[in-house]
């Protein structure tokens, strides 16, 4: 009988050491790729090989999440995984912007948020959202702008939450969106792909450690009862993973033309 027990403890201890260290890798996991590339950029005082729209869709995604969780409850880990990534992605934006300031030998206009800063500092004039300029969107010179941004898209999703937050339908399509966001990160190294008809300056080390992570995440959501709409988007960011992996195979060793870019796919590379 003491033999029973102990054994029953004893799988309870490892089951329960298995969840906590998957949950850690689940919360800490994402962030991790992050770290080199913060320090790359600091030691090298560079940025330029970095995108910040990897930073804007993960902080979409990680928002959206976070107000789905507000309608329909889900593994406290995600949440906080959420959590953790927006503040890494606010690190990466504000190391990118100090180097790229600090970089300038002439210093250039100020993009702002809120509009050109130019004509109003002269004036002392208040600015407000109204001053917005699209074609600086996302490329502003101030780490404030981008606060102020995604302040004022917390703030407006927020409020459209809290007012459709008994809507089911509302409910489950923004978390639909918020893992579609994330799931869609890898879309313009593939289209880069098919527009080069090449491979060549990616890295195959990082899109197998994605589609490794993805499984991973993927395996968890299921095992976890997470809600459909992780595992569905997992799913597809695996998907695009292999499709990637595809273009290493096709591009290297195929035929010397590779798939032609759709009339959709074209329009998608000019915009991105």
């Amino acid at each position: 009988m003491e033999d029973f027990i102990a054994s029953g403890i004893h799988d309870l201890s490892i089951s329960k050491v298995l969840k906590w260290a998957a949950s850690t890798v689940m919360i800490f996991g994402g962030v991790v790729p992050f770290i080199p590339q913060y320090r790359e950029i600091r030691r090298k005082g560079d940025a330029e090989g970095f995108s910040l729209y990897v930073c804007l869709v993960l902080l979409i995604s990680n928002i959206l999440r976070i107000l789905f969780w507000c309608g329909k409850k889900f593994e406290l880990p995600l949440l906080i995984q959420s959590m953790i990534m927006n503040i890494t992605m606010l690190f990466m934006i504000h190391i990118c912007v100090s180097v790229k300031n600090k970089s300038q030998i002439i210093r250039g206009p100020e993009r702002l948020f809120t509009g050109s800063p130019s004509v109003q500092v002269i004036k002392k004039e208040s600015r407000s959202l109204l001053d917005f300029e699209w074609r600086y969107f996302w490329q502003w010179t101030d780490f404030t702008s981008y606060i102020e941004f995604l302040l004022s898209l917390t703030l407006l999703c927020s409020l459209v939450t809290f007012v459709l937050q008994d809507s089911s339908v509302y409910i489950e399509a923004l978390g639909f969106l918020a893992l579609l966001t994330e799931a869609m990160l890898a879309i313009p190294q593939l289209l880069q792909n098919f527009r080069n008809k090449s491979t060549e300056g990616m890295s195959v080390l990082m899109v197998v450690m994605w589609m490794m992570g993805d499984c991973f995440k993927t395996t968890y959501f299921v095992l976890r009862d997470a809600p459909a709409q992780f595992w569905l988007c997992g799913c597809l960011q695996i998907a695009i993973d292999v499709f990637i992996l595809g273009q290493v195979y096709w591009y290297n060793y195929g035929p010397d033309h590779g798939p032609q870019l759709t009339d959709a796919a074209i329009w998608y590379t000019r915009i991105v």
